[in-house]
């Protein structure tokens, strides 16, 4: 016993010293994809405690406060907004503490890529907090979730628009014929995609023998944005791409799909309601993925030189920065204060931003919105609110596009956003 006691304790010891070994590793260029992973564990933790957590939270007499039997849905919602919460207020207070951090030489640049052991600590006792708060603060974030995720959805198309218009540039500096031949075979499958999806979803959102004209309306729509991407984009005084636009109009097809499969199970126009369970899990996955996605890509993009989370004083936000001396000079054998003074490749406070959002966001996912219109408990993402959020997020997409391309003259996306607060 004494030997089984003594080697669990060394397996146990060990662990730790491993555990504490890879975080200390953790290094400038990961700590970035460091905190994906802290936000991609906060979606499962939010996942599991909305199956699971149901019955430990009706136990607890703060939450439990009802004189009436309340349903399993509103004690999920409850679990997955507490995650959050504590979720959002670990990024919220790093965007607070890093606002006004220039340089490497800042201490807080330090705290910004090192300490996760007590980073991950923090954000533990911030969701378990969360758990002791009472209901009303969940009411207010719940409230406020809704606002910052459609902040967050903005945010993703900025991503997109930044993303595609990079990628159009890049094969066209290339200045070869297989690259422009790449540009339109992508723009003719993208278009075809386009049209061939909303084919398929006048045959699954349309049935026969009902009057679905809002639904007819909606892919109507998109129909017609698809071809205004187009005329606009060849249009002389626009000189746009239409690479970028077939891009565009497939994501805007992706986005009315995912809006009329969260209609109500029980709508008769769902062509797709007898299996609401899996489309609405599909769905769910999609936003998941695509929030994870939109969150990597604000990580790995944050230094480039084309993106706008690049601060004016980045050595990579586009403009020749005097600060950096020679770059055959050895860091740490100069003298030179220009080295010392490294100015940061991006914003580290919008950075946190963006997860904070994106908290908010994967939240009004779990939760379909907050919206008591589903009747399932095994039914997430749907409801008349989900519906019209995404339909709403579809058309800002093609305004903030059409917008875009008006500004193409400007050298890029990023820099149009920057220009909004001036």
């Amino acid at each position: 016993m004494w030997c089984a006691s003594c080697l669990a304790s060394a397996c146990a010891g060990c662990t730790c010293n491993l555990c504490a070994s890879a975080l200390s590793a953790i290094s400038r260029r990961s700590a970035r994809l460091a905190y994906c992973g802290l936000f991609a564990a906060s979606l499962v933790l939010s996942f599991l405690m909305r199956q699971f957590a149901t019955p430990l939270l009706k136990q607890i007499p703060w939450i439990n406060t009802f004189d009436y039997t309340q349903p399993d849905e509103w004690f999920q919602m409850n679990a997955v907004l507490r995650v959050s919460l504590g979720n959002f207020l670990f990024f919220a207070i790093f965007a607070l503490m890093m606002i006004g951090v220039k340089d490497q030489n800042d201490r807080r640049d330090a705290w910004h890529h090192g300490g996760w052991i007590a980073k991950i600590v923090v954000w533990v006792v911030l969701i378990v907090l969360m758990f002791c708060v009472p209901n009303v603060v969940i009411t207010i974030y719940e409230v406020l979730s809704k606002f910052g995720s459609g902040l967050f959805l903005l945010v993703q198309v900025v991503m997109l628009l930044d993303f595609t218009n990079n990628w159009n540039d890049s094969w066209i500096e290339k200045d070869e014929q297989k690259w422009e031949i790449a540009l339109l075979v992508v723009t003719v499958v993208c278009y075809l995609s386009t049209f061939a999806f909303s084919g398929l979803l006048f045959t699954w959102f349309n049935p026969s023998g009902h009057d679905c004209g809002l639904n007819v309306f909606f892919i109507t729509m998109t129909i017609i944005l698809a071809f205004a991407f187009a005329i606009i984009a060849l249009h002389p005084q626009v000189n746009g791409s239409v690479m970028t636009a077939s891009v565009i109009s497939v994501y805007c097809a992706y986005l009315c799909y995912t809006s009329l499969s969260s209609e109500p199970d029980d709508y008769a126009c769902n062509g797709l309601h007898r299996h609401s369970k899996q489309v609405s899990m599909s769905a769910l996955i999609l936003g998941m993925l695509t929030t994870v996605l939109s969150v990597v890509y604000s990580a790995v993009r944050a230094g480039s030189s084309t993106t706008f989370l690049s601060p004016p004083s980045s050595p990579r936000s586009g403009i020749k920065n005097p600060l950096l001396g020679d770059d055959n000079v050895e860091v740490g054998k100069s003298d030179s204060k220009e080295i010392d003074a490294r100015p940061v490749s991006y914003s580290y406070t919008f950075f946190h931003v963006i997860f904070a959002l994106a908290s908010m966001y994967s939240a009004m996912l779990l939760t379909g919105w907050t919206s008591a219109a589903s009747d399932s408990s095994e039914l997430m993402d749907v409801g008349w609110t989900t519906v019209w959020v995404r339909i709403c997020t579809e058309w800002a997409t093609a305004a903030l596009y059409i917008w875009t391309l008006g500004k193409r003259n400007t050298a890029n996306i990023g820099h149009i956003v920057l220009n909004l607060g001036s």
